[in-house]
């Protein structure tokens, strides 16, 4: 039997964040997003998830207001997903969890991506901030190979994300 994706019981604030972002899959699109990606082929591509559930996980995320459709192309309609205010509100916590992940996950050679804050060339703190100059919007941030980084990765968005590239970006056109 599948279990249920909502927590009725609970009287708490995590728990309606874990209803829309604790699915399989959905952090991970959130932080495409972040790092440039925004066409449904391209997040297809990059993360290998199935069809179905990239477009459901897709819709969840922009009805809820998290991603927003835009049309980029009318003949055959294309659209392309950008993240909301709602959205950017998730920096901090998804680059805390990443954070903690090369910490007591990661790599014995380091982080796989570097947060740089572009305006002083400072590296980000757990908590997303810029040590030097205080709290950094993401755009603020430019994304850098860490010495974890894995080359192994052949997709395009896998290649282009290998280049220093500034958060929320497109990475490809």
């Amino acid at each position: 039997m599948a279990l249920g994706k909502d927590y009725p019981d609970q009287d708490c604030s995590l728990a309606r964040a874990l209803e829309l972002l604790g699915e399989r899959w959905t952090m991970l699109i959130v932080r495409d997003a972040f790092y440039g990606v925004r066409r449904y082929n391209d997040f297809l591509v990059h993360l290998d998830v199935p069809r179905a559930v990239l477009a459901e996980r897709l819709t969840a995320l922009t009805n809820a207001g998290v991603l927003a459709r835009h049309r980029y192309q009318e003949a055959p309609p294309r659209d392309e997903y950008v993240l909301t205010e709602m959205g950017l509100g998730l920096w901090p916590t998804l680059h805390s969890l990443a954070r903690w992940g090369d910490r007591h996950l990661g790599s014995e050679k380091g982080p796989k991506r570097l947060f740089v804050h572009v305006g002083c060339d400072t590296r980000l703190d757990a908590l997303a901030q810029c040590p030097t100059c205080g709290q950094v919007d993401p755009a603020e941030v430019e994304m850098r190979p860490g010495p974890g980084a894995d080359p192994f990765r052949t997709d395009r968005v896998s290649v282009a994300l290998r280049q220093p590239h500034r958060m929320l970006e497109p990475v490809l056109a």
